[in-house]
């Protein structure tokens, strides 16, 4: 009974994340807390892996980076209330559902290939954003006849320099 009542408490708790798989890019902000000041964080790297838990709130993901020639690596909890949002970067062509080797390379040899997605797909990866209505402000329209006098300019300062 006491599962079925924790399980019914982490489905409120989940937050609006994107899909986060291996390969990804990601750019995570997380709030950090130095004395009575807090300020967000950023972490950009590659997801290594993704641990999924018991309940759906159990989620963890670990991010690689190279900081001064020296791997860096953070597991994050993908519905901390710490974390502020994660943005995904770029989206890699793995094959692996974890990218440990990755550890010991470096240089070149540590690169992925981008996996070139159309619109439709970086759509599934980012998170929906609840869509306000924006006012278009029009741009004012420049006369047809403005874009005719830069050929002649053009052709005088030439003329000029000959």
């Amino acid at each position: 009974m006491t599962g079925i009542a924790l399980k019914e408490q982490a489905e409120k708790m989940i937050k609006n994340r994107p899909e986060i798989r291996p390969g990804f890019t990601v750019r995570v902000h997380q709030k950090v807390q130095e004395g009575d000041k807090e300020r967000i964080q950023v972490f950009e790297g590659l997801v290594i892996g993704v641990h999924r838990g018991h309940s759906p709130t159990d989620t963890n993901f670990t991010v690689r980076r190279i900081a001064s020639g020296v791997g860096v690596e953070r597991v994050f909890p993908l519905h901390s209330p710490m974390i502020d949002k994660i943005e995904v970067k770029k989206v890699a062509a793995v094959r692996r559902a974890k990218l440990n080797f990755l550890r010991g390379r470096s240089g070149k040899s540590a690169r992925i290939s981008e996996r070139f997605t159309s619109s439709e797909e970086f759509g599934i990866a980012a998170a929906p954003v609840a869509e306000t209505p924006v006012a278009d402000a029009a741009a004012p329209a420049q006369p047809a006849e403005a874009g005719k006098d830069e050929p002649k300019k053009n052709e005088e300062k030439k003329k000029e320099s000959k």
